[in-house]
């Protein structure tokens, strides 16, 4: 008797997950964090896309992540998180039929339950989202072997779609593409290579030594056909200024901290020829873009390359083959600085 109900629970669970792919026509997925972890679930937008033509997504993210999300040709509309005004009506307004919260947020979920949109879906292991969200992916980030990319995938179990994507799969999923603009020609220097040195993550990050930036410059010192722009906030910059001056003074090197946004950065990365930068946003944008670039990691789950590293055509990795004894917390530890200048100039020359 207990296998014929578990057989019929199974027959009705089926179809209902049928009926619901069926009726997805506009989806929004909440990913109001970091610019990387923004980037890391565009490929959702691209396989939704590719498995259902007729859908449309769109993304509600904060706004200094719109301009990323407005490269991909797969998103429809891009919603800045701190201009939708009243939350509960610009769920309202959406006619959405499907809302996933790739980041939790209590607030936006409640918004979305009082909206009355049909399927709102998040991870189980938040106690609000039982409380707001009728639709719940039983799933942990924590120690898991998978990549975050690959982790964002399981979202969609409550649509009835159940999918674990390759890393090569999901490269073509971004949809991103950027240009080069004009006005960054002044920053250019005739027949060199440029490459973007990125060395602050906003905390995000291990991050290389600031000294080790200076020496793989100094590398390059001998070498026109190499030039690098160093690129960061303005308040990244006014650190850089206080704590390695001496990396600011590099004739090789162009300091261009504070002078983009991030929709001049994409299209400064189209315009390079390469980018290095620790496991931060602006490295996962490049990977992304289809351009050059090596991310620098410990080797310390759960922020290694396997968990966090670059997905693209052209991206590559350096880590230090074993964790250091100082690999619990702090933002510079001996395993970042046993990658050294002259491995990480082997790339540059490569590319």
């Amino acid at each position: 008797m207990m296998a014929h109900w578990r057989r019929r629970a199974v027959f009705y669970a089926a179809m209902n997950a049928d009926a619901l792919r069926r009726s997805l026509r506009r989806v929004l997925i909440c990913r109001t964090d970091n610019i990387g972890d923004v980037v890391l679930t565009l490929p959702l937008a691209g396989y939704l896309r590719q498995h259902f033509p007729d859908i449309e997504i769109d993304f509600l993210v904060r706004g200094y992540a719109a301009p990323v999300v407005r490269l991909s040709g797969n998103v429809r509309q891009v919603y800045s998180l701190e201009e939708i005004g009243e939350e509960v009506e610009f769920f309202a307004k959406g006619q959405w039929d499907s809302v996933i919260f790739a980041f939790p947020q209590r607030r936006l979920a409640k918004a979305a339950k009082k909206a009355k949109i049909a399927n709102r879906l998040g991870t189980s292991h938040r106690l609000f989202h039982w409380l707001y969200c009728n639709r719940l992916a039983h799933f942990s980030r924590v120690n898991s072997p998978l990549h975050e990319a690959q982790l964002n995938f399981a979202l969609l179990k409550p649509l009835g779609i159940a999918v674990q994507p390759r890393l090569s799969d999901i490269i073509a999923w971004y949809g991103m593409q950027a240009l080069p603009d004009p006005a960054h020609e002044k920053f250019v220097r005739p027949l060199a290579k440029h490459i973007i040195l990125h060395p602050k993550s906003n905390g995000n990050g291990r991050e290389w030594p600031l000294a080790s930036f200076l020496q793989l410059v100094q590398n390059f010192a001998q070498d026109n056909s190499v030039q690098f722009w160093l690129t960061g906030s303005a308040k990244e910059g006014d650190f850089l200024a206080a704590h390695a001056p001496e990396l600011l003074q590099q004739t090789n090197l162009q300091n261009l901290c504070g002078q983009l946004d991030l929709a001049g950065l994409a299209s400064l990365m189209a315009r390079a020829d390469g980018l290095i930068a620790s496991g931060t946003g602006p490295l996962h944008m490049a990977a992304a873009l289809g351009r050059p670039c090596l991310g620098l990691f410990p080797p310390v789950k759960p922020i290694d390359p396997a968990r966090w590293g670059a997905l693209g055509a052209q991206a590559q990795v350096l880590v230090a083959p074993q964790p250091c004894s100082s690999c619990t917390g702090a933002a510079q530890c001996q395993c970042m600085q046993a990658i050294t200048p002259a491995q990480v100039a082997a790339v540059v020359r490569a590319w």
